[in-house]
């Protein structure tokens, strides 16, 4: 590839960088300061963005596992500066998304070195995407919450409705336990959950014992596959993701990086990253084709997977045949 291609140069990568922060700058500092993040927030943001960008990467570069920053980011934030619920959401953005996107990036510049695409064909079409695609999500998000009534509204919404923005609940409700109620309430003496504080150290400490008996043991290579971070980190997208998710993603991976890759290890080795690509792009098209041809003709499909509440009573739901309370099926 340096035989036959020219690098992207450095200074391509410092000016978009100067450029950036300058106006998330910009957005912190004006606009009346609506943001609520300071200068100095931003600085600290971007600073934790480039000191966990390296560990979080070998991670997942490891275990195609990315490990997320935001309880960290939204804590820190919300010791320093409590009872700003915007600041904790913008601090969470600069500080854990920004790392997020840069090893994002960098996996595609992988692929791409993979496919023997030119570096800096790579880099222009990662510019011209990324500002395609936020400029797109901003006009649709706009125009989706100005004209779809109780968006984002769980309780106003028809049942089966698409527009309960789980994801984005998420975030909102971490906003409102972090930035205004905040970890002092609840992480302190002050809170009942100051004890879990100690689980920080815990998770400094719990991958030692796996790596110190993998070099006491070099023979039982089965040590060696043991990764604390990736068990620790393992529920992390829950919610919004279910039991589902996980199963067919356990199910496809130990397909394809231990059947496969012991019966075929040049055909692993040759395609299983892009195998990996195809099957995200798979998700994406098959997204777009049923809203074209599905959602958008308010066409829905029921299968049980869906009925969780039919098969699956809630604890708080009685369990005597016949008997049923507000929210709780029948038996």
């Amino acid at each position: 590839m340096k035989k036959n291609y020219e690098s992207v140069p450095n200074w391509w990568f410092h000016s978009i960088l100067a450029l950036v922060f300058g106006l998330s700058l910009f957005a912190c500092e004006g606009f009346g300061k609506q943001l609520q993040l300071p200068w100095w927030g931003l600085i600290l943001a971007c600073a934790m963005a480039f000191f966990f960008t390296l560990p979080v990467g070998i991670i997942q570069a490891t275990t195609n596992m990315q490990i997320g920053l935001n309880v960290i980011t939204e804590m820190l934030i919300g010791f320093i500066y409590t009872g700003k619920p915007l600041a904790n959401v913008a601090f969470k953005t600069y500080g854990y998304i920004s790392m997020s996107q840069a090893l994002t990036f960098l996996a595609d510049f992988k692929l791409g070195h993979y496919m023997k695409i030119p570096p800096k064909s790579m880099f222009v079409a990662q510019l011209v995407g990324t500002v395609v695609a936020s400029s797109v999500y901003f006009g649709t998000a706009w125009w989706l919450l100005s004209t779809i009534d109780h968006i984002c509204d769980a309780a106003a919404l028809p049942e089966g409705s698409p527009w309960t923005c789980p994801s984005d609940n998420v975030f909102y409700n971490s906003s409102i336990i972090w930035g205004v109620i905040g970890p002092l309430r609840m992480f302190t003496s002050q809170g009942v959950y100051g004890l879990l504080n100690w689980w920080f150290l815990v998770g400094a400490v719990a991958p030692l014992p796996a790596y110190f008996l993998s070099r006491r043991y070099p023979e039982k290579k089965w040590l060696r596959m043991i990764n604390v971070p990736l068990i620790l980190g393992g529920t992390a997208s829950m919610p919004p993701a279910r039991s589902v998710n996980y199963v067919m993603w356990g199910v496809v991976g130990m397909y394809f990086n231990v059947y496969v890759y012991r019966v075929n290890k040049r055909w692993w080795a040759r395609y299983a990253y892009v195998m990996s690509a195809a099957i995200n792009a798979g998700i994406a098209f098959m997204a777009i084709l049923m809203y074209f041809t599905l959602q958008s003709y308010d066409i829905s499909i029921n299968w049980w997977g869906l009925d969780i509440d039919d098969h699956c009573p809630l604890a708080s739901c009685p369990t005597a045949p016949g008997v049923a309370t507000e929210g709780c099926p029948v038996h």
